[in-house]
């Protein structure tokens, strides 16, 4: 079992009081009318997946049943940060994991790569 922050409790409650409900962040179209039928489908159906830092919406359930923002690392389940809505993440997959510096390998002469 772990432990989630409820950014409006202000209290670390377990696990199981919370209730995850999707990817956060995510843009309605300005004139949805407008959108064809590809367009409207990406936005109701389509997700990302990231393996890494991700930002989702979750509901305190059993508390204040407030919605609120987490990111959490879904390779190890850590729980980087929680924060309000329409509050923006201080943590993002940036500045999480950097660029790795490109390193040329060299092979031996005569061997081909």
């Amino acid at each position: 079992m772990f432990y989630i922050y409820c950014p409006y409790c202000g209290e670390h409650r377990e696990e199981e009081e919370f209730h995850p409900k999707g990817q956060a962040h995510i843009e309605r179209p300005k004139e949805p009318e407008a959108c064809s039928d590809e367009e409207w489908g990406n936005y109701l159906f389509f997700r990302d997946n990231p393996r890494g830092v991700h930002h989702e919406m979750w509901v305190h359930a059993v508390g204040c049943r407030k919605f609120f923002n987490m990111t959490r690392h879904t390779v190890s389940y850590e729980i980087l940060e929680t924060y309000k809505m329409g509050e923006q993440p201080s943590i993002t997959a940036d500045s999480q994991n950097p660029p790795r510096e490109t390193v040329p390998v060299s092979h031996p002469e005569g061997v081909r790569a």
